[in-house]
């Protein structure tokens, strides 16, 4: 059965689930195109104050099916197949209302940026974060990375992007990926909590604080997307690209040249 993403609204609260558990919530293209509209809804309901964006099963996503990475089953080119995701994914920054992210188990690649995108992260113990782009031959292109630089720094960034190792719950937390840990049976309850608090302050105070916060932080984010859509147009098309892709297919040693 193919995965989903729904919504609900509680009181002032909209409550935004992955529910593709099967595969750890792994985005495909229906997905992405629910996810999106999703978004835009939320962003049309004046009755919204606050979105939880949680999952069912053990992870938050697992990012991209890695059946999908680098191919393209649409009419679009390349370069608008990425302007599309950017388009759908930036409406995170220009909604009114914030944004709390429930991370458990994986949040990986593509579904870890979007999350960095949003105004609040709370992991679960034993959450893990990765970005494991270059292992399959392409890099970070969700905006995501912007964020984390302004979070943790140039060593942590290169460490995640470069190498694609792991980051923990207790690591996140020390470098302000996340504001708080807690027990996996609470990460629901505590955001939801959070939530709540935010829906029962004065709209106009939170929409203010978030736009003062933004403004801190959104144009590098913007500026290093537009860098991200044209060096993953470049890269897709190049001959490493190619023969990454030709040497898993014949299971031998990729011969690469130096760009």
């Amino acid at each position: 059965m193919a995965g989903n993403v729904h919504v609900s609204i509680e009181g002032h609260v909209a409550i935004l689930t992955n529910d593709n558990p099967d595969k750890h919530n792994a985005f495909d293209d229906e997905m992405d195109a629910q996810l999106f509209a999703a978004f835009a809804d939320i962003a049309g309901n004046p009755e919204i104050r606050a979105v939880i964006w949680r999952a069912e099963g053990k992870s938050f996503s697992s990012g991209r099916d890695v059946g999908s990475i680098g191919t393209n089953k649409t009419d679009l080119t390349h370069h608008q197949l990425m302007q599309r995701g950017h388009r759908g994914i930036l409406q995170v920054l220009d909604l009114d209302v914030p944004v709390l992210v429930a991370c458990k188990g994986w949040t990986i690649g593509g579904s870890f940026q979007r999350a960095l995108l949003c105004d609040i992260r709370v992991a679960a113990e034993g959450a893990r974060f990765m970005l494991p782009e270059a292992t399959h031959g392409v890099m970070p292109d969700t905006g995501g990375v912007a964020r984390l630089f302004q979070m943790a720094g140039h060593g942590v960034v290169s460490d995640m992007v470069l190498t694609g190792r792991v980051l923990s719950a207790e690591e996140a937390l020390a470098h302000g990926v996340v504001s708080r840990v807690v027990p996996a049976d609470a990460l629901d309850s505590v955001v939801r909590e959070m939530a709540e608090a935010i829906a029962a302050a004065p709209p106009l105070t939170i929409k203010l604080a978030r736009r003062v916060i933004a403004n801190l932080a959104s144009p590098e984010v913007r500026a290093s997307m537009q860098e991200e859509l044209l060096a993953q147009t470049v890269l897709t098309t190049s001959h490493d690209f190619g023969e990454f892709k030709a040497a898993r297919a014949g299971e031998r040693e990729p011969r690469y040249t130096r760009g």
